[in-house]
């Protein structure tokens, strides 16, 4: 992979980031960084702002432009669109509700299947962050004050989250029932809403 191509990479996955910050998860000098961010300014991928200092000159940073973010659009959207448009002109809004349960029973069973021998919130969530990270949700787990969050920087299925707010509904209900033994699941950023990615606050019970 290509530094701008690792630098778009982490700017989705970590959000706003210095050019030092970068330099250090690279491996690259700040200078080297900055020669990137300013070729991918260029090509509008990326923009900056500043922030102010506790002491000194403001903080830069650089975060990805709509642009740069469409380099992980999935390519079948408007595909998936027409398709959903077509369920719902033959078989109404009940069809489609019958193709969202569908999809959530298929999902749950696979899920279910893979959390069956995972005891605790911690390693419940770690294998459920794998599998939908294989289904290109791009999931990482994170742990704050002993509160975990499963976060999820791209949806694979916007287009369709889009068109039809059931299928959100759906993914954050499968998430509770996974989780229902251990702990509780609420979403707090929402990628349709405007948000970076999905975020999700598990709170162990």
């Amino acid at each position: 992979m290509k530094t701008h191509e690792k630098i778009i990479q982490l700017l989705k996955t970590e959000g706003p980031l210095t050019a030092k910050i970068l330099a250090s998860e690279l491996g690259l000098t700040t200078m080297g960084i900055r020669q990137h961010v300013q070729g991918l300014e260029d090509s509008g991928d990326v923009i900056f702002k500043d922030k102010k200092a506790a002491r000194g000159r403001p903080t830069r940073y650089w975060s990805l432009t709509d642009k740069g973010n469409s380099r992980f659009a999935d390519r079948h959207d408007e595909l998936t669109v027409q398709l959903l448009d077509s369920v719902i002109s033959i078989f109404g809004d009940d069809g489609m509700e019958k193709l969202i349960s569908h999809r959530e029973e298929t999902a749950m069973a696979n899920y279910r299947l893979a959390l069956a021998d995972r005891f605790g919130v911690e390693e419940k969530l770690n294998t459920l962050a794998k599998l939908r990270s294989d289904e290109g949700y791009m999931a990482t787990v994170e742990q704050h004050d002993g509160v975990f969050w499963l976060m999820e920087n791209h949806c694979p299925i916007c287009a369709a989250a889009s068109k039809c707010l059931s299928f959100c509904r759906s993914e954050l209900q499968m998430f509770q029932a996974l989780m229902s033994e251990v702990a509780t699941v609420s979403r707090e950023e929402h990628i349709i809403d405007g948000a970076r990615r999905c975020a999700y606050k598990v709170t162990p019970v």
